[in-house]
């Protein structure tokens, strides 16, 4: 059964999203179909990358779609930590102030540093103001139902490419709830195999092998359910037959216990994963709507947020001071910020988003790095472009890119990142004179860099950059 839809408010934001930019034809009804007619659990934690593919859609289009339509309060964001053995969602916050390094899964009892490039998912909820689902009330669910669709992902995929929380619920017995201040009692019959018998937030966690002669009486296993998480499974060994969990729970709160037979020979060390495409942190903040529209994110974690893996291009004008003395202050402003303004465009439609502005230089973001090698060659035509309708008012360009490993954090109350990689890019930059474009050996040696450059005018070299103990190899771009 379909929910009722607010009809005069989704008329009112569909309205408004589609005056908030040029979207492709029909982009907006078949999104207003989806929001009318899905079942509960397709309006529930969206991948955006799923619902592009099943309709045939642009990637970055839908992005920014679910972002503005986010913005506009159809939808909430929903940051979600995934557990790369078990598919858990070991937790999620409806904003990326609640993310943090460090996360545990209680079901593996095994930790992991956060990355905004790895298990960090991104989704999207349909808002209770324009169609109110189960899922926006999850403590009101059946245990079972909170367990494997709220706390699970169904993009963790096996070999045979059927979702992992499939086989968890066929592997399943029991998925109870424990009413604070009370004692639980679950029965399981178990002929082989191991059981795992685990809480979701982490309070109990025990591994019993199977083994040995049938059990003439029912076997009891006591669980003490308190308000300290455990540190990780209690390993057992019991026969075959009947066991009986007694769970007291001395918590505050109602909690959730899970049971589940795995097959014999089962590795409890994870099956062997692969995630389908999902919107992560890092895609995620190298896009420009997001970063427009949602100035107010902020990483809370003190030591930021890991990114494994980002390519950086700063640029900065040559000879600014001269220009500033030429034609005037205001003048010269007003020549830069339209300089931003250009910057800013083909940036954007080149998957990139501008991190800062530093005096009169960028410092923008890709996803890929021959990305960002398009970027800056659009950019030096552009800026050619751009001169030849300004007499004696040149912008004169310097361009630098590098990759690899930063930090997300937040300086100045604005998402930014942090590390070697960020200083190597500048300095990178430094190196480059009038017009010129320097890229470091790692942003010249990725793929589709080549291809870009195959017609140009290429010359590398061995630079001693400051603060860098080893000399860097970069390649310098002539202009045709």
């Amino acid at each position: 059964m379909v929910g009722a839809v607010n009809e005069k408010l989704l008329d009112e934001r569909l309205a408004e999203l589609e005056e908030a930019k040029a979207w492709s034809p029909r982009l907006i009804s078949k999104l207003e179909s989806h929001i009318r007619t899905a079942d509960d659990l397709s309006l529930y934690r969206i991948n955006a990358f799923s619902f592009a593919k099943e309709r045939g859609l642009a990637e970055n289009e839908i992005i920014d779609l679910f972002l503005h339509a986010t913005a506009l309060g159809l939808f909430s964001m929903d940051w979600s930590l995934y557990c790369p053995q078990c598919c858990c969602v070991v937790e999620s916050f409806r904003s990326l102030k609640g993310l943090h390094n460090h996360y545990h899964c209680a079901f593996c009892q095994v930790g992991f540093e956060a990355a905004l490039d790895e298990y960090i998912a991104v989704g999207f909820t349909v808002s209770p103001d324009i169609r109110k689902i189960a899922f926006h009330d999850p403590e009101q669910l059946p245990a079972w139902d909170k367990f494997f669709k709220t706390q699970n992902t169904a993009d963790g995929l096996l070999p045979d490419g059927q979702p992992l929380v499939n086989a968890k619920a066929a592997a399943a017995r029991s998925v109870t709830y424990l009413p604070a201040g009370e004692t639980t009692s679950i029965e399981v019959e178990v002929d082989e195999g191991t059981v795992v018998a685990t809480c979701p937030a982490g309070k109990a966690a025990l591994v019993i092998s199977i083994a040995g002669a049938r059990a003439s009486a029912p076997q009891t296993v006591a669980v003490g359910y308190s308000e300290d998480k455990v540190n990780g499974h209690d390993v057992r060994e019991m026969a075959p037959g009947k066991i009986v969990f007694t769970i007291d729970n001395n918590a505050s709160e109602r909690g959730m216990f899970a049971i589940a037979v795995l097959p014999s020979g089962f590795d409890m060390s994870g099956a062997p994963v692969h995630f389908i495409p999902f919107l992560n942190g890092k895609r995620l903040l190298t896009t420009q709507a997001f970063r427009d529209l949602f100035r107010s994110e902020l990483i809370k974690a003190q030591e930021g947020i890991a990114v494994r893996d980002i390519t950086l291009l700063f640029t900065d004008l040559k000879g600014s001071t001269a220009l500033y003395d030429r034609i005037g202050d205001l003048n010269a402003f007003s020549l830069v910020q339209r300089h931003f303004d250009l910057l800013h465009d083909v940036i954007t439609r080149h998957h990139g988003a501008i991190i800062k502005t530093i005096g009169d230089a960028v410092m923008a973001t890709f996803l890929e790095p021959a990305d960002a090698v398009a970027a800056a060659l659009s950019m030096r035509s552009e800026i050619d472009a751009f001169n030849r309708k300004q007499a004696d008012r040149a912008i004169i360009l310097k361009i630098g890119i590098h990759k690899g490993a930063a930090i997300a954090v937040t300086l100045n109350e604005r998402l930014d990142y942090f590390g070697q990689t960020v200083n190597i890019a500048a300095r990178v930059q430094q190196l480059a004179d009038a017009e010129e474009i320097f890229v470091s050996e790692d942003v010249y040696s990725s793929d589709g860099v080549h291809a870009l450059l195959a017609s140009r005018e290429v010359a590398s070299t061995l630079s001693k950059l400051k603060g860098v103990q080893q000399d860097l190899r970069v390649f310098r771009v002539a202009k045709d």
